[in-house]
């Protein structure tokens, strides 16, 4: 058999989109995995988004049989990644040879960190991130809701964010519930207000901002991100309101789907997230490199 590997910078064209849906398609019927999300199937039609696809071909059938994806999130500079073998070519050698134009797509982009994803369960993936010096480092899960319309509060109200009016209230928010520096939570708060489909909202109680959700609209999903109540308002259902607001604003945009992810060790997000509806779908682990 003859392979061709090649390099795809986000955005990708439609029939490269098509082709790597393919294989995520013919992938679950065998592994019953979720793949198009670990390979950031959506966000790589994006234009804002810092991202590329390793795509390996079987020449003689002209079919795509393999695939890395490697991408930026939050620029900076740190890239998560991930590879899909189709079925029938595992055995083959074919992931160490996408693995290697990974390595030299990640250095040509001055890559300053990396991180291997894995979902659960699939040992054989991660046998071979570990071969290849990775060690594992954190997971997180999935949770969906169906989108649904909530009652109107006669306490907290939600609307989306205004710059000078909001920027320092957040930023002690956020320094509280991610431990970020001034500098970081103001990065945030552009990276959520700038970015196409996303949405930066606040909930005010009494005029006092209290807490904060990122909407962020990826085809039918609106995602869940950057979740965040102020210390001295939790436990008053903030949390769980700003949760309904974005499952009610997904359920007037007519999305399919609210999803969210966290880290599985977060028992206190967890239970919001359960409290809200949210029902566990998947779990990814994530692996740092620490040297081969």
């Amino acid at each position: 058999m003859n392979f061709s590997i090649i390099t795809a910078s986000f955005p990708i064209d439609i029939e490269t989109y098509n082709e790597i849906k393919t294989l995520c398609e013919t992938a679950f019927e065998v592994d019953k995995y979720s793949y198009s999300s670990v390979l950031n199937l959506l966000e790589s039609r994006q234009y804002n988004v810092r991202g590329f696809f390793v795509l390996a071909y079987d020449d003689e059938q002209d079919q795509l049989v393999g695939v890395a994806s490697s991408i930026d999130h939050m620029g900076l500079n740190t890239y998560e990644w991930s590879i899909l073998i189709a079925p029938m070519y595992r055995e083959i050698g074919l992931d160490e040879a996408i693995l290697k134009v990974l390595g030299d797509g990640l250095h040509q982009r001055g890559a300053e960190g990396e991180l291997a994803l894995v979902i659960e369960s699939d040992k054989a993936r991660r046998k071979f991130v570990e071969k290849y010096g990775y060690s594992y480092s954190f997971s997180e899960a999935t949770f969906e809701a169906k989108p649904e319309a909530m009652e109107p509060s006669n306490t907290i109200s939600i609307r989306p964010y205004i710059d000078s009016t909001d920027k320092e209230a957040l930023i002690t928010i956020f320094s509280d519930a991610f431990g970020d520096l001034r500098e970081e939570s103001i990065e945030l708060i552009t990276y959520n207000t700038v970015t196409a489909g996303r949405i930066l909202w606040v909930a005010v109680v009494e005029d006092e901002i209290v807490g904060t959700v990122t909407s962020s609209k990826e085809g039918e999903v609106q995602w869940v991100t950057a979740l965040a109540v102020h210390p001295e308002k939790q436990g008053i259902g903030i949390g769980t309101a700003l949760l309904n607001w974005v499952k009610h604003f997904a359920k007037r945009n007519g999305e399919k789907l609210v999803m969210l992810e966290v880290e599985v060790d977060n028992d206190r997000a967890l239970a919001l997230y359960e409290k809200a509806g949210f029902l566990k779908s998947m779990q990814v682990d994530y692996f740092i490199y620490t040297g081969a």
